[in-house]
């Protein structure tokens, strides 16, 4: 059975660091109880000894197995490691064992490496470094902080991706105002701005990117879902949809909890990974999905 011929789509391009593609505790311990030289022969000596996957491991997974599945492959990912090529040849050497398609790298021998992330076109930057994660967003680009999670890997076949809405998918303006002046406030703001779509968040261009992936597949037989995970309820939901719907993108599934704990309805909804802005509402999360804290906005000053 012939892929499906997809129309002309740009490729998403994902940098990841290698500490959230395969698991280095062990070494990083090595590191930093025993130094630069130890952590260099520790990794040497077992180059050829595949690391364990990482929590963003099987996110990368399901989204390079996209690939297989069209006749273009309309994702990229790119390694950045704070390695040296030396040592990060057990990284390299752990891609080949997992057959995973990465063949583009960037080994920054102890500096970070988010500084090649523009330069690779990256659209999204995902890494356990907070640091390199902030430096991305100042750059522009859509960036994450990988947590360690409870998650088990989903064993569904469809990539299932969730997001947050204010100052992931939109921007933080509305969510200054609850901030700053309280819920009542906010809710007046958007009952009168109802009609006024929402600047976009650092998310945004993920967002839309996946849905062109979407559309290369038949109606009905796509591989991936989004879902909307939201704080607000009725009825601050109306300038939501009205901001996607004025974007031209569509989002499968919305949840507009009205403050409610998040972490059991990702759960439900078996979300491969969930971006949101507010470390409490990510510390939740990560007790059911894998989970990437948005260091962006107003709740992160």
């Amino acid at each position: 059975m012939s892929k499906p011929a997809a129309p002309k789509i740009d490729p998403l391009v994902i940098a990841i660091s290698s500490r959230a593609l395969f698991d280095l505790a062990e070494s990083h311990r090595v590191y930093e109880e025993e130094g630069l030289d130890a952590y260099q022969a520790y990794q040497i000596a077992r180059e050829d000894k595949p690391l364990q996957p990482g929590d963003a491991f099987s996110l990368v997974k399901k989204l390079l197995h996209l690939n297989d599945l069209l006749d273009e492959s309309p994702v990229e990912v790119i390694l950045l490691s704070r390695n040296s090529a030396d040592t990060g040849l057990r990284i390299f050497n752990s891609i080949k064992h997992y057959d995973l398609d990465i063949s583009r790298a960037a080994f920054s021998g102890g500096d970070s490496p988010y500084r090649y992330i523009s330069a690779f076109n990256s659209h999204l930057f995902l890494s356990t470094d907070g640091y390199d994660v902030r430096q991305a967003l100042e750059l522009g680009v859509a960036a994450a902080t990988i947590l360690q999670s409870n998650k088990q890997v989903a064993q569904q076949e469809t990539l299932k991706i969730a997001f947050d809405g204010d100052a992931v998918l939109f921007s933080d303006d509305s969510e200054k105002i609850f901030k700053n002046k309280g819920l009542e406030a906010f809710s007046q703001n958007e009952l009168k701005s109802a009609n006024e779509p929402l600047s976009g968040g650092p998310f945004k261009q993920v967002l839309a990117a996946l849905q062109q992936i979407q559309m290369a597949f038949p109606r009905g037989k796509s591989p991936i879902r989004t879902c909307l995970v939201t704080a607000r309820a009725a009825p601050a939901h109306e300038r939501v949809v009205k901001t996607l719907r004025h974007w031209n993108i569509r989002i499968d599934e919305s949840l507009f909890l009205g403050g409610l704990k998040k972490g059991e309805f990702l759960e439900a909804f078996d979300a491969d990974v969930f971006f949101d802005d507010q470390q409490e509402h990510c510390d939740s999360a990560r007790n059911h999905v894998a989970t990437g804290h948005v260091p962006h906005g107003v709740a992160n000053e």
